[in-house]
């Protein structure tokens, strides 16, 4: 494969070829040049393993290379071959097609760290198709400039407000969630390269890394989107993507009511319980919406509390105008220079904290949570991964006794329920739809057994959250505290 460029008074060609080529201004030629000055058939070029063949078709006004009129002669790239008024100069290309060319172009000149928009990429690839004579269809070069612009081909999954997840399965598959449905899509990356292109894009900018001596890791998008990458040999897929997204602005208390995730009752009793500082656990499974109750949750601490957030990848969005977020961070190269979530809820202590939230608890760090629960740290809040509201005390008394202090079990059962006054059970239904499936309040411990009673719960067959006839004891503690809880929430 080679590429013949003709320049001459108003006239310019880039065509490529392969093998034995005829040119000349008859309509069997090969590459046509429309001039007096050149012969029907001018000349020949064949190409060879190293140059090009060329020759001279008896032409009338002669074939000159150096300046010299030749027969036949072996020229290399760059040789000038001139034809009447016009100069013709030939280069190798390879095997390779336009597409790849202009692929292959378009990366070297952006580089790997460029973040520039998708109609930056697409003006750009006009421009070398233009320059380099390429023959690329519109819409081949908006496939590549998607490929290798902004966040590739999943850049308008990203920027869909309807779509909350996407995952990318290696080169096999493009997964998204769209109202709570997973949907298979008619996407994927032709190669490994351009996966590892936009991981590149993805870690570069927030320093962060991944390879086979640490085969995953947690980042976030400039939009405050979770990232979590997994590779090879980890990943048998080869590297492997989930997007969590978030929307622009995050949901409020009419958007949760409106979609029928909360009746206006439980947020009412919530809103009270976060203002007359309850410590509150919100529990459910992946994917739930506890991270978003979280941050309504937290959106009702009043403005004049200093509040300390403790995240793996900083996700809660607080207008407050006194918050003071903190991230953990993995090992370095060297597997030094780790901050757990439980250092940075042990530094939370002396940062004078009215509130502290903890994205979630997943170890020994619920230890730390419930001593500061218990010391004056009154209104902190959580999440964790449990299957309902007693499901998640057990799963706390776990997380404790993997902090390595020896405590029996009856003592770590009377801190969970001194520290904790309501539990707030989440779940994504069969239709997609994000529920709070019940609201309990704990009451302490009998008999070494925590005492919980249901204060909401959701009825299935008529699709709401309901109150369930029990007045919560921490209703009094809230009106103590200044907190106007109206009668009509336990209607």
């Amino acid at each position: 494969m080679f590429e013949v460029i003709v320049k001459g008074p108003d006239f310019e060609e880039k065509r490529r070829f392969e093998g034995k080529i005829v040119l000349g201004r008859g309509e069997g030629c090969s590459l046509r040049i429309p001039s007096s000055s050149v012969s029907s058939r001018h000349l020949s070029i064949e190409e060879l393993q190293d140059g090009w063949r060329v020759i001279d078709l008896n032409s009338t006004n002669g074939t000159y290379i150096h300046g010299k009129r030749i027969g036949e002669l072996i020229v290399d790239e760059g040789d000038e071959i001139k034809i009447g008024d016009f100069v013709i100069t030939l280069r190798k290309t390879g095997e390779k097609g336009d597409e790849e060319i202009l692929r292959e172009n378009l990366i070297k000149r952006l580089g790997k760290e460029f973040s520039g928009s998708f109609t930056e990429v697409l003006s750009l690839a006009g421009r070398i198709c233009e320059e380099m004579g390429l023959r690329v269809s519109e819409e081949k070069r908006d496939e590549i400039a998607r490929d290798i612009g902004g966040y590739g081909i999943i850049t308008d999954f990203l920027s869909s407000e309807e779509i909350t997840e996407v995952m990318v399965n290696g080169t096999q598959s493009i997964y998204i969630e769209k109202k709570g449905k997973l949907i298979k899509t008619d996407r994927r990356f032709t190669s490994e390269e351009a996966l590892w292109r936009l991981i590149d894009r993805i870690l570069l900018p927030i320093g962060k890394r991944v390879d086979e001596s640490s085969p995953y890791v947690d980042a976030r998008l400039s939009d405050g989107s979770r990232v979590h990458v997994i590779i090879s040999p980890v990943s048998v897929l080869g590297p492997v993507i989930t997007i969590r997204k978030f929307s622009s602005a995050p949901l409020g208390a009419e958007d949760l009511i409106s979609r029928g995730t909360i009746s206006r009752a439980a947020l009412k009793f919530l809103e009270g319980c976060v203002k007359g500082r309850l410590n509150i656990v919100v529990c459910g499974g992946t994917s739930s919406g506890k991270t978003t109750l979280l941050n309504l949750l937290a959106s009702f601490i009043p403005p004049d509390e200093r509040i300390i957030t403790v995240e793996d990848v900083a996700e809660l969005r607080l207008n407050q105008p006194h918050v003071i977020p903190l991230e953990a961070r993995p090992p370095n190269v060297e597997g030094k220079g780790e901050v757990t979530i439980r250092d940075l809820v042990r530094n939370t202590l002396r940062m004078r904290p009215d509130r502290i939230i903890v994205g979630e608890c997943r170890g020994a760090e619920a230890l730390d949570m419930l001593q500061a629960m218990n010391t004056g740290h009154d209104g902190s809040m959580t999440t964790l991964h449990a299957n309902s509201p007693r499901d998640a005390l057990s799963r706390i008394e776990a997380m404790v006794m993997m902090s390595g202090m020896d405590v029996p079990l009856k003592a770590v059962r009377f801190w969970i329920a001194s520290a904790i006054d309501i539990v707030v059970h989440v779940a994504r239904l069969s239709d997609g739809s994000r529920r709070v499936i019940a609201i309990d309040e704990v009451l302490g411990v009998e008999e070494d057994v925590i005492v919980m009673h249901e204060c909401f719960l959701y009825k299935h067959d008529e699709k709401k959250l309901v109150f369930t006839g029990y007045v919560p004891q921490c209703v009094r503690k809230i009106r103590e505290r200044g907190i106007e809880l109206s009668e009509e929430v336990f209607e």
